[in-house]
Formats: C-alpha cells, structure tokens, sequence
C-alpha cells in the first residue's frame, strides 16, 4: 500500500509540475500576442523625405496682406493694399484685378464660389463681394442678325457639338 501510495504521490507531483508548464507557455503566449498586436496597431515612427518643386513664381509688384482660395479650387485671391488680383489656377495667370480700399487687410473665402468677404481692422468694416465671369467671345466673320454694335449680343450654339 506503501508503494501505491509512493506511487501515486509521485504522479500528482509529475501532474503538477506538467500543468504549471503549461500555464508558464500560455502565460508567454499571452504577452507575446499582446506586444505583437500593440506593435501592429500602435502608429510606427517613419522617416521619409519629401520631394517638391516650384510650379509658379508670381511677382505681385506690390506687398500681398492675405490670400484665399475659392471654395471650387478655379482661383486663388490675393489682398494687395488697393486691390485683389485674381490669380486662375487652371491658366496660371492673374487673370483680372479688383480695386477696393487700401484699408482692407484681410480676405476670405465664403460658402459660394462667387463670394469674398473682405476686413478692415483699421476701419471696424466688412464686404461682401460678389463676382462673376464674363466671357469673351470673338464674333467676327460669323453671322448675326440686328445691327452690328448691339450692346448686348445672344449667342446661339446651335451647332454645338
């Protein structure tokens, strides 16, 4: 009985031993699962470069105060003392000028495309501007009914294709 007993202390033992072996390995497992996932999911320090280049130099002849782009990205609007250049983005040019008060110093966008807001922190004042395109059509050698200096000329694409 002696022997039995030696016997089956001693396997109770070995079952010990082998159930804190395992529970060390999941213990392992876990905390190399846990630093693996946080070194996925947690953002990673990269070095990069950068590479840029100048696409367009403007020379404004006059101190820019402010700049804003319009809502439908066509223009870009600088603030000079006296005046606003419109620069078009898609033609590369300031395509026109629109002169206000030399007090004005700063400019913004507004919700429409055709909408500016100009402040004065001198004069306590704010515009609103609105603006709109005019296109230029050469008409010459096309036909036309009416008398030929008309202010005002429709033109009909008919044969638009």
């Amino acid at each position: 009985m002696e022997r039995t007993e030696k016997l089956w202390d001693l396997c109770r033992g070995s079952l010990k031993k082998e159930r804190a072996k395992i529970t060390a390995r999941v213990i392992v497992w876990v905390w190399i699962s846990l630093f693996g996932a946080s070194w996925t999911f947690s953002p990673q320090i990269v070095q990069a470069d950068v590479e840029w280049r100048i696409i367009k130099d403007l020379d404004l002849k006059a101190k820019p105060l402010d700049i804003a782009p319009s809502t439908d990205g066509k223009w870009l609007f600088i603030l000079t003392p006296g005046e606003i250049l419109i620069f078009s983005i898609p033609e590369g040019t300031i395509s026109d000028r629109i002169p206000v008060d030399k007090d004005f110093d700063r400019i913004a966008p507004l919700p429409r495309p055709d909408l500016l807001s100009l402040a004065s922190s001198t004069k306590n004042a704010l515009q609103v501007i609105r603006f709109e395109t005019i296109y230029k059509f050469d008409l010459t050698g096309l036909p036309f009914k009416g008398p030929q200096e008309a202010s005002v000329t429709v033109a009909v694409f008919d044969d638009y294709q």
